[in-house]
């Protein structure tokens, strides 16, 4: 038996979750069962935990996109039992039961060791959302970025992906400017690295300005829409902006094709779902490298299975600050 957050659909289509025990016989196909020791809350884990948001193809569904454990079993030679592992992305805890859980089965592929200088609860702590802004600040310093370039910009400063980005990018020695839609958190940023604070109101106007004056080195962006389009036309020559969410929309507002060719900006994709496993190793060790663990720290709120239906909704309105550690053992 094992315990597990479990969404089940009723024939009106309404879900609910409850935390249950389940048989181990009931977990996928795999070839490496993990004991679970924590999780983690991200905006698709809100998704899933409630409406499902077009992710979630069969219910019951277990959910939970990012965990780190210990090998309990493994047909795979790769991995034996007692070995740390972190699991992110593959559409675990979409169309595959995850991490909400003490005990998960997956694909070995799936797994990435976790590296010297890490726990499992740390690993957690960056979670899906470090692992996202680890990538962003690596296509960035891949595009030509480093310290002393200028201001790099953050949006979405004070959620998982930008609070890790933040410190990632101060620790790096990089000038950092924080954009936030809420005042309170100012503080949070600065302790986390941040020089410099944007209000959220000052790049959500739509302007028709081909480009406007140069400002920024980088740009990690969690945003899109509006804000997107007008930090385009703030970018330095040949200056890079690394695209990792859409929390204001899909549809870049505003944006025209000047800035690429008269200042040679580069928009840069960001996906942390599908990275093939070579760049996983690499931005995880970079992860234990740079990333600064008191700043993390910093970052986290503890949870439990039985705190994840509110998480969940509480992510889905913007209302969770920094990360949640879910102990699924607590």
């Amino acid at each position: 038996m094992f315990r597990a957050l479990l969404v089940e659909k009723d024939e009106e289509g309404k879900t609910s979750a409850s935390v249950q025990e389940l048989d181990e016989d009931r977990l996928p196909e795999g070839d490496v069962t993990v004991a679970v020791e924590y999780s983690t809350v991200n905006y698709k884990d809100g998704l899933c935990v409630g409406p499902g948001g077009g992710l979630v193809r069969t219910y019951p569904h277990v959910p939970g996109i990012d965990f780190a454990g210990t090998v309990e079993t493994s047909d795979d030679a790769r991995y034996k039992p007692g070995d740390k592992v972190v699991l992110t992305g593959w559409r675990v805890g979409e169309n595959r039961w995850g991490g909400y859980a003490t005990r998960a089965r997956v694909k070995a592929d799936m797994l990435v060791p976790l590296p010297e200088g890490l726990d499992t609860r740390a690993a957690m702590a960056v979670g899906t959302a470090g692992l996202t802004a680890m990538l962003a600040v690596m296509a960035l310093e891949d595009h030509g970025l480093k310290p002393g370039d200028g201001e790099v910009l953050v949006t979405g400063a004070a959620g998982g992906v930008g609070s890790v980005a933040v410190a990632i990018l101060a620790k790096l020695g990089h000038e950092v400017t924080a954009v936030t839609g809420r005042p309170e958190t100012e503080a949070y940023l600065r302790g986390l690295g941040a020089t410099g604070i944007v209000p959220r109101d000052e790049l959500t106007e739509v302007t028709r300005k081909p480009l406007e004056a140069e400002r920024w080195a980088g740009c990690v962006d969690a945003v899109a829409g509006a804000m997107l389009g007008r930090v385009l036309k703030q970018m330095k020559y040949g200056c890079s902006v690394a695209a990792i969410g859409l929390a204001g929309g899909a549809v870049i507002e505003g944006a025209l094709i000047t800035p690429f060719i008269l200042r040679g900006v580069n928009l840069l994709g960001i996906d942390s779902v599908m990275q093939p496993y070579d760049n996983r190793v690499r931005a995880w060790q970079r992860i234990a490298s740079d990333l600064p663990m008191d700043k993390l720290e910093a970052m986290v709120q503890p949870a439990t299975l039985t705190d994840l239906p509110k998480l969940g909704r509480d992510i889905l309105k913007g209302q969770v600050k920094g990360r949640v550690v879910v102990d699924v053992n607590a």
